[in-house]
């Protein structure tokens, strides 16, 4: 049975150099979510885990796991292929540089585990946002 996406909240924070985006995501694994921006729209998709989930006696389900959408306007051009991604406890954290030349540039993605229910991909490293040493891309595994 295919269920509507459940639209998932933000917390969005603002530094000079880059945007901070949090969204909670319970129940899945991070291969399951994948993250586009494109200019300065990130959307956000998780999805659904436990096709077994839709036969359970549920006595109350204020939530599901998945499927998840979002999407949300950041206001300014943004270095998605230097974007960084966090999941864990439930919850994922995108790390998005600020474009400094007014030219943002996209990305596609797909988070990659390190751990279970942990997962992460790397744009950028160091206090001074520069490249991996990939451009930015994610590497397939």
């Amino acid at each position: 049975m295919e269920r509507d996406p459940q639209t998932i909240p933000v917390r969005i924070s603002n530094s000079e150099d880059v945007i901070l985006l949090a969204a909670p995501m319970p129940g899945l694994e991070p291969q399951n979510i994948s993250v586009s921006i494109r200019d300065h729209v990130v959307q956000i998709k998780g999805e659904e885990r436990g096709p077994r989930q839709h036969e359970l006696d549920l006595k109350l389900a204020e939530w599901r796991i998945g499927p998840y959408v979002r999407e949300v306007s950041l206001g300014e051009p943004v270095n998605g292929a230097m974007t960084n991604a966090t999941y864990g406890n439930g919850v994922l954290v995108l790390s998005i540089p600020k474009a400094k030349s007014g030219d943002g540039s996209s990305a596609e993605f797909q988070l990659k585990a390190i751990e279970p229910t942990r997962g992460e991909r790397i744009g950028y490293t160091g206090s001074e946002i520069r490249p991996t040493g990939n451009g930015g891309k994610q590497r397939a595994p």
